[in-house]
């Protein structure tokens, strides 16, 4: 791809999470949205289809298009796309982090339940609403964790 500064510029594709979408009007009244990404990626698009789309998806799995131009000492990331992720199938890795999660859920069941163990029955269904909440808080603590040890994060 040829870029408008005669630079050449290298198309990429990811997939990620998008944290984060934000919206900024220019002094020339143009709306810039600034995409970012679960692993603190930020990219730039002009085009009001792309943006509502990032929006859309906000919080979401998405497939994304890129390019990077290096303007003189600054590198811009802009976006040329965006489209809903296909549902990802679950890893090893992620069944064993929702099992110690859920483990970790049940052997505190009796402080989030508010009774002591054995003492009062409670009904499946309300143990799940009381637990699961709890749990994908668990995974979420760990997958951050996970991803703070990687190197060259």
């Amino acid at each position: 791809m040829w870029t408008a500064f005669g630079g050449k510029s290298r198309a990429v594709e990811a997939e990620v999470v998008l944290k984060s979408v934000e919206t900024h009007t220019t002094r020339s009244g143009n709306t810039r949205y600034v995409v970012r990404d679960h692993r603190g990626g930020e990219y730039t698009t002009f085009r009001e289809e792309i943006g509502k789309a990032a929006e859309r998806l906000e919080g979401k799995r998405a497939r994304i298009e890129f390019h990077e131009q290096q303007r003189g000492e600054f590198r811009n990331v802009y976006l040329d796309a965006v489209h809903e992720a296909a549902p990802a199938a679950a890893s090893e890795e992620d069944t064993e982090v929702d099992e110690v999660a859920w483990k970790t859920a049940v052997d505190a069941a009796p402080w989030l339940l508010g009774s002591q163990k054995g003492e009062d029955e409670v009904a499946p269904e309300e143990l799940f609403e009381k637990l699961e909440p709890f749990k994908r808080l668990v995974s979420e603590d760990i997958r951050e964790g996970e991803q703070e040890d990687e190197p060259g994060r």
